[in-house]
């Protein structure tokens, strides 16, 4: 059986395994927001950073990549991102059920919890733009992983309005 994943946002750009297969994928239920304090990748305990994370909502949908791993590759894919995804215990592995131009299909997605200490959605995106602009962490700049994905989203055609004004308002401020 084929391990896909829901990516819509870093793993657009580095999955960090071979990807077999892509499809546009929509997941329905969820929306894509900055909303997870980053303390490893994107910025440290002291200097928190933010990053991408599925945040349910009533009524949302978040438009992405179902990414396919090689099938004889499926137990290494899925501890690499385990490793990478659930680093803190703030991201909850789920199935999810996705919307493709191929059909509906099963992938795994990395989904917010909303009771952990990272969970940041209540910030404005003045305050998202602020923090992204200045934070580093082990993976690099907090602003390379914010205008990354808003290019990749924009390659591929997908529209995100936060994200196209995050990235310009980061600019700005980085300027």
């Amino acid at each position: 059986m084929t391990l896909w994943v829901f990516g819509y946002g870093s793993l657009l750009w580095n999955p960090g395994f071979e990807v077999a297969q892509t499809r546009r994928a929509r997941l329905t239920g969820y929306h894509r927001s900055f909303c997870m304090r980053s303390v490893h990748h994107r910025g440290t305990a002291e200097d928190p950073g933010l990053v991408l994370a599925l945040d349910a909502q009533p009524g949302a949908s978040c438009d992405g990549l179902a990414l396919a791993a090689q099938d004889d590759e499926t137990e290494a894919v899925l501890a690499y991102l385990r490793e990478r995804e659930l680093v803190s215990s703030a991201y909850l592995e789920r199935l999810v059920e996705l919307e493709t131009p191929d059909g509906a299909l099963t992938a795994l997605a990395y989904v917010i919890d909303p009771d952990h200490v990272q969970y940041a959605a209540h910030l404005t995106l003045e305050e998202q733009a602020q923090i992204i602009a200045r934070a580093v962490g082990g993976r690099g700049p907090n602003t390379e992983y914010l205008w990354n994905t808003a290019s990749h989203l924009a390659e591929l055609g997908i529209p995100d309005a936060e994200l196209q004004w995050l990235s310009e308002r980061v600019r700005a401020l980085a300027a």
